[in-house]
């Protein structure tokens, strides 16, 4: 099926000043859909999420939007250090954000959690000196 809506969200690695304007935008296309209450909370927390993840840990990458008439799909692909350990990686509280995130008030360590939480469907995959891939579904039925 092809989706009503493909954007793809060039996100630069410590972008502090444009971090937030993608998953903004995202909201508002999807307000303008219709897509009101739960689901609309749901993929704003997690672009926002993801986006800052970009940001903070990535040294570039890109976050894409596809809407279909059943669902929602974000799917984030950086250049990055990868993650070493994504149980660890998983849990409330972990991060690996640098001080100048930290300093902004960014970094707490509830990025991944928050993703998974308000996502219908998750799966991250990482390599090491590679990069990471997030991908989240969110039903609209």
């Amino acid at each position: 099926m092809e989706a009503l809506i493909h954007e793809v969200y060039p996100v630069a690695s410590a972008d502090y000043t444009s971090a937030g304007h993608a998953s903004a935008d995202i909201k508002k296309k999807l307000k303008m859909l219709g897509v009101g209450g739960d689901v609309l909370r749901r993929v704003a927390v997690a672009s926002y999420e993801v986006e800052l993840n970009l940001v903070i840990h990535s040294q570039g990458g890109h976050l894409d939007l596809n809407v279909f008439p059943d669902r929602v799909e974000l799917v984030s692909e950086d250049v990055g250090p990868g993650i070493p350990d994504l149980s660890l990686a998983m849990r409330e509280g972990w991060s690996t954000a640098n001080e100048e995130a930290r300093s902004l008030g960014f970094g707490a360590g509830m990025g991944l959690p928050n993703m998974k939480r308000n996502a219908d469907e998750f799966d991250i995959q990482s390599e090491v000196g590679k990069g990471t891939v997030i991908r989240m579904g969110f039903r609209l039925a």
